[in-house]
């Protein structure tokens, strides 16, 4: 193995690309303790957080007392690799060659909660059960309104899907579908 020792590397003249290993290289080793500045663009380096998509709701949405229920986030704000759904299911399914650790949230608002002293849900469903559950309990008069929001890293693989739940022991009721009060969005966490 021979040595190389010098300051700076730079192309020739008239040529914009510099190539560092060549026909016979796979990898390059840079050193613990070793500090990469860049000063220009930078590509390859790192990860992405994509798939990532975000979901609202386009109106209220009427549910029963007790009677667990998806949510209908029926309306796109931005789905990087197309899988959401919005149209039948309002679901996120993970795309081929797309498997890792996910951050998902979501968020709802109940509107005018008909009961003294009700809980509230927002739920996480993996593959049609529950994975997890924000909860919010109101006590008082009727006619309050309840904003509940779960998130929760999963770990998903290829065809895995997400929805959102919510359930309440409030009476028959709404949910309040402004794209500020409920919310279903999630990406992949660079590993």
């Amino acid at each position: 193995m021979s040595k190389l020792e010098t300051n700076t590397i730079d192309t020739i003249s008239g040529s914009t690309n510099l190539t560092l290993g060549g026909t016979n290289a796979t990898d390059i080793t840079i050193p613990s303790g070793v500090t990469i500045t860049n000063n220009g663009t930078q590509s390859g380096f790192g990860g992405t957080n994509t798939p990532a998509f975000k979901a609202n709701m386009s109106g209220a949405q009427s549910f029963s007392q007790n009677a667990t229920f998806k949510v209908d986030f029926d309306t796109e704000v931005f789905d990087t690799d197309s899988a959401y759904d919005p149209s039948t299911n309002q679901r996120f399914t993970v795309p081929s060659g797309k498997a890792g650790k996910y951050y998902i949230h979501g968020k709802i608002f109940y509107n005018d909660i008909n009961s003294t002293d009700a809980y509230e849900y927002c739920s996480i469903f993996k593959n049609g059960s529950e994975f997890a559950r924000g909860q919010r309990r109101t006590v008082g008069t009727t006619g309050r309104d309840a904003t509940v929001s779960v998130s929760e890293i999963l770990n998903l693989s290829v065809g895995d899907y997400i929805e959102i739940y919510g359930k309440t022991n409030a009476g028959n009721g709404s949910l309040n579908g402004d794209a500020p009060l409920a919310v279903f969005e999630g990406y992949k966490l660079v590993e």
